[in-house]
């Protein structure tokens, strides 16, 4: 006979459990490494520094005059002498104490300071090799009794420096006594 009426869809069954998961393979071995590379050229030596300084100076002269000298000035000039506290490397003295010889050419700095007991109207400097040297000239314009100057010299060795009154005619007492200095020149080797 005849095929009968396909019957309706039963129900959906139950999701059935999940199955294991397959084991994970083994990571691969390493790969060898390959060799070094050759070493650069070595680069080009930069430029030496210049040279530094010790920050000491082992020639240096500190001279003054502390005894209240008078001393009576000619216009063309009557250097000023400076016997005491002497602290003198690498410089000589004369026998007045009016003339000192540099023993080591370099770049010095000088000062020098002049006080007498009355304002004076006269003229200081310093004398290098008996010329004035530039820029040590105190001229006031009016009477004074204390002149001072600092500067920065070349110098050559064997050369002579002094400190000097210059431009009148006076008498200078120059201060002293109790360790006052009347006049004193400081001269310091720089490089």
């Amino acid at each position: 006979g005849i095929t009968g009426a396909t019957g309706p869809t039963g129900a959906t069954g139950i999701t059935g459990a999940t199955g294991i998961t397959g084991a994970t393979g083994p990571t691969g071995a390493t790969g060898i490494t390959g060799p070094t590379g050759p070493t650069g050229a070595t680069g080009v030596t930069g430029v030496t520094g210049a040279t530094g300084t010790g920050g000491f100076t082992d020639t240096a002269l500190y001279a003054a005059n502390s005894s209240g000298s008078t001393i009576i000035t000619v216009a063309g000039g009557t250097n000023i002498p400076l016997p005491n506290f002497q602290n003198i490397t690498g410089f000589t003295a004369n026998g007045t104490s009016t003339v000192f010889t540099v023993l080591q050419t370099g770049k010095y700095y000088i000062t020098y300071q002049v006080n007498t007991t009355a304002a004076l109207l006269i003229n200081t400097r310093l004398l290098l090799n008996g010329d004035t040297v530039p820029g040590s000239v105190q001229s006031p314009v009016i009477s004074t009794s204390f002149l001072n100057n600092t500067l920065i010299v070349n110098i050559t060795a064997g050369s002579t420096i002094s400190l000097q009154f210059f431009g009148a005619v006076v008498t200078a007492i120059l201060v002293g006594g109790g360790g006052a200095a009347g006049a004193s020149l400081t001269i310091i080797r720089l490089s």
